[in-house]
């Protein structure tokens, strides 16, 4: 079975929505501002958005409130079409860390990435039906190293779950995430070097450790 073309995909709901001079609203879960610069950059062309700051993952306390406001002040210097607004969830790190039982030890990218995906994403589900809105999605889809398939498929579950469409994504694709770099280095953006939560900073550390290491003996 073909994988299906989540970019395509997408395309036709933004084609569609012109086509009935539609600016609908879409509450955006972002994972951090670099990751949110495309994204924004993209679909602010179609949707009055709503960045949504909901990632109880983030280690440290430091580390989280840093990505916090590089993101407001992103969304504050950036020039977009339509207005995009700021929303900032509860940092529940508690929630985080008992969804975590049990997958300490599992690489990135496994269960326990598909546990926090579902954890973020129906936060934002929730909130989209609360207030209404038209679309949710994730700028997760973006990294290179997040599974887009997995992530559309706990959207579209989510999503019929609440009664909230979930817009499919694929930022990765047409250029996605190269033009995020380019737009992080254009706003000398905070990046960080580990995806977010203790265990992918632990793995991280270690990975730069052991490369380090082998440098010197080589």
């Amino acid at each position: 079975m073909n994988q299906r073309n989540y970019q395509r995909e997408m395309e036709g709901v933004l084609r569609e929505n012109q086509e009935q001079n539609r600016i609908p609203t879409l509450l955006l879960h972002s994972c951090c501002a670099p990751c949110s610069s495309y994204v924004l950059e993209y679909l602010s062309e179609y949707f009055f958005i709503t960045v949504y700051y909901y990632n109880p993952n983030i280690y440290p306390d430091e580390e989280y409130r840093k990505r916090v406001a590089e993101q407001q002040e992103f969304i504050r210097r950036f020039p977009m079409k339509h207005e995009v607004k700021f929303v900032e969830g509860r940092f529940d790190k508690e929630r985080f860390y008992e969804m975590a039982k049990g997958f300490e030890q599992d690489k990135e990218g496994g269960a326990r990435c598909m546990e926090c995906y579902k954890l973020r994403l129906e936060s934002t589900a929730k909130l989209a039906k609360e207030k209404k809105f038209d679309y949710f999605t994730t700028t997760l889809s973006i990294s290179p190293l997040k599974n887009s398939v997995k992530l559309n498929e706990i959207g579209e579950r989510l999503g019929a779950e609440y009664g909230i469409p979930y817009l499919v994504s694929d930022f990765k694709k047409k250029n996605g995430y190269k033009r995020s770099v380019e737009i992080s280095k254009e706003y000398d953006m905070y990046r960080q070097y580990y995806c977010g939560c203790v265990f992918s900073k632990k793995q991280r550390d270690e990975e730069i450790a052991e490369k380090r290491k082998e440098s010197e003996e080589n």
